[in-house]
């Protein structure tokens, strides 16, 4: 019995401690807003120790400075991103959204950049207040111009590799039901001729160009990767500067307005610089010199960051010209833009009747 009465004791000890509520806990900034890392929904607090809240969403009104990495971005100036804890927070841009570099030198103002350069990959900094949604309303964006740089390497790949997978798996898909409707005439065709022997040279054209098609078809769907030169351009630069000229302008001005016409077009552009300074600086200007082109294109004509290749700088290499003499080195400071056309997605395959493929783009 008194074992009994110790046990009872003792459930009734545990049971009276479980029923004790444990103090919450909530931290703020000294300047008042709450940083991502220890935000909470309402005025509960999130223990550092748990998994972080997935979406995150912010109380309306509340003001935020939140760092992390852009996931996702679509057409209405959605912004998504994770911070620094793993959580998933919502960016709604708006016309009065800043967006400029986080710059390290006091010496010098910020760079200004445009909504379109809130890339994939893009490590930001966004200040802004909560909304009735619980998304963050951005007021200011900064990121490093390094962190730009690498995002924009990312993009330039990344996307024209999925935009021309997506297209080469849907004309796959076209070109072999396609080519069982094809399949099926050719029988069709055969079956004809033996009932109607009077009709057996008409039957035999149309089964040979119906074959014709499917191996055209075929043709052209292992020619969708295959470029072809459809326009080159040399822009010239002053010696040790990166800065477009007039006449520079007006060339990457009817490369945009071509590039616009063409089907399943891709730019490629590459920097050079003369023998003049040290290796390593004429590296770096040359790749300054093919930035400045992808900056204009982008910025002016609208071109997509997908459809442009990632451009290099090749620093001396590659010199058209001598560099001792000074009419050679003025040749070698340039920067050689093309336009390429995939000759699978320019090209359609025609048979009697009915055209498989068009030059159209979906």
């Amino acid at each position: 019995m008194k074992k009994l009465s110790i046990l009872s004791a003792f459930v009734v000890l545990l049971s009276v401690t479980l029923c004790i509520p444990t103090p919450a806990q909530q931290k703020t900034n000294p300047n008042g807003t709450h940083d991502s890392n220890m935000h909470d929904s309402g005025s509960q607090a999130i223990n550092n120790n748990a998994p972080a809240a997935n979406p995150m969403r912010i109380s309306s009104g509340e003001r935020m400075k939140v760092k992390g990495v852009i996931v996702r971005r679509d057409d209405n100036n959605m912004v998504t991103m994770h911070d620094q804890s793993g959580s998933e927070l919502t960016v709604k841009l708006t016309p009065s959204t800043k967006v400029e570099e986080k710059k390290s030198n006091p010496f010098r103002g910020s760079k200004k950049y445009t909504q379109a350069q809130l890339l994939r990959g893009l490590n930001v900094e966004i200040e802004g207040r909560g909304d009735s949604s619980g998304a963050l309303v951005a007021e200011k964006v900064k990121f490093l111009d390094d962190d730009f740089r690498v995002a924009l390497t990312v993009d330039s790949q990344v996307v024209p590799i999925e935009h021309r997978m997506g297209q080469t798996e849907d004309r796959v898909s076209r070109a072999e039901q396609n080519a069982e409707r094809l399949s099926g005439q050719v029988e069709e065709l055969g079956q004809v001729a033996n009932l109607a022997k009077g009709g057996a040279r008409a039957a035999q054209e149309t089964a040979d160009a119906a074959v014709e098609g499917i191996n055209r078809t075929n043709d052209r769907i292992s020619s969708l990767d295959d470029y072809e030169v459809r326009k080159t351009e040399t822009l010239s630069f002053r010696l040790g500067s990166a800065v477009l000229s007039p006449e520079a302008k007006s060339t990457l001005d009817q490369i945009a307005e071509q590039a616009k016409t063409e089907k399943g077009f891709v730019i490629e552009v590459r920097g050079f610089a003369s023998a003049d300074g040290s290796e390593n600086l004429n590296r770096r200007l040359s790749q300054r010199r093919a930035d400045a082109v992808v900056q204009y294109l982008a910025e002016q004509h609208d071109i997509p960051l997908r459809r442009i290749v990632l451009p290099y700088g090749y620093g001396e290499a590659q010199p058209v010209a001598d560099n001792s003499t000074r009419d050679g080195r003025v040749q070698n400071r340039r920067a050689e833009v093309k336009i390429l056309v995939s000759r699978g997605l320019g090209n359609p395959v025609n048979v009697p009747g009915r055209t498989v493929g068009t030059n159209r783009e979906d």
